[in-house]
């Protein structure tokens, strides 16, 4: 007759922690990690300063605009630019209308995020490449995935706004004027983010088929895995 009190003994509980549930599995024959992507490095690189420089321009309205002490040097394009969408312009300013401040103050939560997504990268990443193993790339992932969602979400609330309102402070530009002034430079919100939300999203997904067992599971871009068998 087997006795029940060995099964104790031979079959632990098992430790169901997500890390714990990630090395089990690379033992398997798939490692996970977040390799940070070059492109999603460069454009944080790039859009940073310009989301830092674009908020400092709208709450030092009306100081920042043109014929306000602090509009020259650093602010001179905006004379260019109020005129192309006036909701950056005197217009909205007179009109009290707060979209401007407020999808800036969405911007400065999204840049904070952006940059603490750069700083784990920066203090955990290993190698030459930055890779971020296990628990820290979870939380790079996660963080990189929510921000991007927030990114396009409000970009596309920023186009939907002058689609719904007739395209009041944007219509009386000309096509070229509209292409190479608002379209393309908003367009830009629109298409890096949500490149890098399907990066993010890709690893996240590799390391959850992995958590689960499925360690063949690969992203379209990642290293060799590991082979301990």
């Amino acid at each position: 007759m087997v006795s029940t009190r060995s099964h104790k003994t031979e079959f632990p509980p098992p430790d169901l922690s997500p890390s714990k549930a990630l090395t089990r599995t690379s033992r398997r024959g798939g490692k996970w990690q977040h390799t940070p992507d070059p492109a999603v490095l460069l454009w944080l690189i790039i859009s940073l300063p310009l989301v830092v420089w674009d908020a400092a321009y709208v709450f030092g309205r009306p100081y920042t605009m043109p014929d306000g002490w602090l509009h020259s040097p650093i602010w001179t394009p905006y004379a260019l630019y109020g005129e192309v969408d006036y909701i950056y312009g005197w217009k909205a300013w007179n009109e009290h209308n707060g979209f401007t401040a407020a999808q800036t103050a969405l911007n400065v939560i999204e840049s904070i995020g952006y940059i603490a997504y750069l700083w784990v990268v920066w203090k955990f990443g290993e190698g030459k490449k930055r890779v971020l193993p296990n628990a820290w790339g979870g939380v790079a992932c996660l963080v990189g995935f929510g921000l991007c969602v927030m990114t396009v979400s409000k970009t596309a609330l920023y186009w939907l706004n002058e689609s719904f309102s007739g395209f009041e402070n944007i219509g009386h530009n000309d096509p070229l004027s509209l292409l190479f002034l608002w379209i393309i430079p908003n367009g830009a919100w629109l298409v890096f983010p949500s490149y890098m939300g399907y990066v993010f999203a890709r690893d996240i997904l590799h390391g959850l088929a992995i958590a689960s067992g499925d360690a063949s599971s690969k992203p379209a871009r990642a290293t060799t895995p590991t082979k301990d068998e």
